[in-house]
């Protein structure tokens, strides 16, 4: 359920809320990784980084680190299809190409494109959709490149305030923007969105920057200023001070997703669009917490 990936020597000597930049240091990620699937009360654990349909990949190379996480559309189920199996193929698909090599720092959405049309040319069958986030740290530029299609995302915070984010895509009311493989014949049916239609981003960071990326579980049940709460209690870069916070934000998220009492700000959001909605939302819910920290080889 929790797990804590990093990757070579990283000497952590970021103070949290930001340093002056040092062009000569290259930049690293200690990121940890939290999550609960919606059927977690059930006691329904999937193996590897996916949490229900959710699924989240950690890599690294020697040029970046980069972050992924992907949520399957539950649809996909009333059709007999696993709704887990596309978005968790996309992640290792995506997370082996980052592995290889075979990637450009600055264009997360080519990692996102190749790993697509990888699984479009599967000889094993596969159907369903799926949203996708990928970060991407290059460690000399000090820069994150980003894409985000659908409605999972990111934010990077630095100093107690939201100083980036992803932007949300949405075809209309919780209908968002997806990558999709369509059975023979309903190509036509079943939405489908390009990995270019990706929202790209770039964003220059700062030693103790934190960046959280998760699927739309969290942030359909905790608004910013809760977040922005639960990071206050981060104090330091250790791997043990990250894994708890994140662990934290997701249990809180879990909870409150299943409040029926909570304005969620999916509700709220159900509430401008005519609909007369209130409580969390029930959903898997994956967070992946890292913070930018100095690297050594």
């Amino acid at each position: 359920m929790l797990s804590v990936l990093s990757y070579g020597r990283i000497v952590a000597r970021a103070v949290l809320g930001g340093l002056s930049q040092t062009d000569g240091r290259d930049y690293s990620l200690i990121t940890a990784s939290c999550g609960f699937g919606k059927d977690f009360r059930k006691g329904i654990l999937k193996k590897g980084m996916c949490y229900g349909d959710d699924a989240c990949f950690i890599a690294r190379h020697k040029s970046a680190d980069v972050l992924g996480v992907a949520d399957g559309v539950g649809g996909w189920r009333d059709y007999g299809v696993d709704p887990s199996q596309f978005s968790a193929t996309l992640m290792r698909t995506c997370e082996r190409l980052v592995k290889e090599g075979r990637f450009t720092p600055s264009s997360p959405v080519g990692i996102l494109t190749s790993g697509y049309y990888e699984l479009l040319q599967n000889k094993v069958p596969l159907l369903g959709s799926s949203t996708a986030c990928i970060v991407v740290l290059d460690r000399r530029s000090h820069r994150i490149h980003t894409c985000n299609l659908g409605d999972s995302g990111f934010l990077v915070v630095r100093g107690g305030e939201v100083v980036h984010r992803s932007d949300e895509q949405q075809h209309y009311f919780n209908t968002p923007f997806q990558l999709s493989i369509a059975p023979p014949g309903a190509e036509g049916v079943v939405l489908s969105d390009s990995p270019e239609a990706a929202d790209s981003s770039s964003f220059d960071v700062q030693l103790g920057d934190i960046i959280l990326t998760a699927t739309d579980g969290l942030f359909d049940n905790m608004p910013d200023y809760m977040i922005l709460q639960e990071l206050k209690k981060l104090k330091n870069t250790n791997y043990d001070s990250i894994q708890q916070t994140a662990r934290s934000i997701a249990e809180q998220a879990h909870e409150l997703a299943y409040d029926p009492n909570y304005m969620s700000p999916f509700a709220q959001f159900a509430c401008d669009n005519g609909l007369n909605v209130r409580g969390g939302k029930p959903d898997d819910i994956t967070v992946l917490l890292s913070i930018v920290a100095e690297y050594t080889d």
